[in-house]
């Protein structure tokens, strides 16, 4: 199994930006798609982002897009996930994910959490007003 360590995550006001680092061990980098979800308070954890291991492939949550970039370096075997223009909706329990099941990829895949093996142990991101 991967072990996934997420860090970056803090307070930030509305209009702002963070990047969150997920630092993975445990198999070969290349050899999984890699992933963010996040939970709101009160709320149901929900797909963000994710990347294929090729890297050339990304997938989007709706209201994210324009707004995030998900990356990976495998030289430090890492992924990032740049956040720009935070919304307060955007505050949430941010979760790194990987080891996707394997079978076809497709956004329902993906982004459905039951989907993916390994979970991070998350990392806080307030956004003020």
């Amino acid at each position: 199994q991967v072990q996934l360590v997420e860090s970056g995550g803090g307070l930030v006001q509305a209009g702002g930006s963070l990047r969150l680092s997920c630092a993975a061990s445990g198999r070969p980098f290349s050899s999984y798609a890699m992933g963010w979800f996040r939970q709101a308070p009160g709320k149901e954890r929900e797909f963000v982002a994710a990347i294929a291991r090729s890297s050339t492939i990304t997938y989007y949550e709706d209201s994210v897009k324009g707004r995030f970039a998900i990356s990976r370096d495998s030289a430090k075997n890492t992924v990032y996930l740049q956040m720009n223009s935070l919304k307060r909706e955007d505050t949430a329990v941010y979760y790194c994910v990987s080891e996707l099941s394997d079978g076809p990829i497709s956004y329902g895949i993906i982004s459905a959490s039951l989907n993916w093996r390994s979970w991070g142990q998350g990392t806080q991101v307030t956004v003020s007003s």
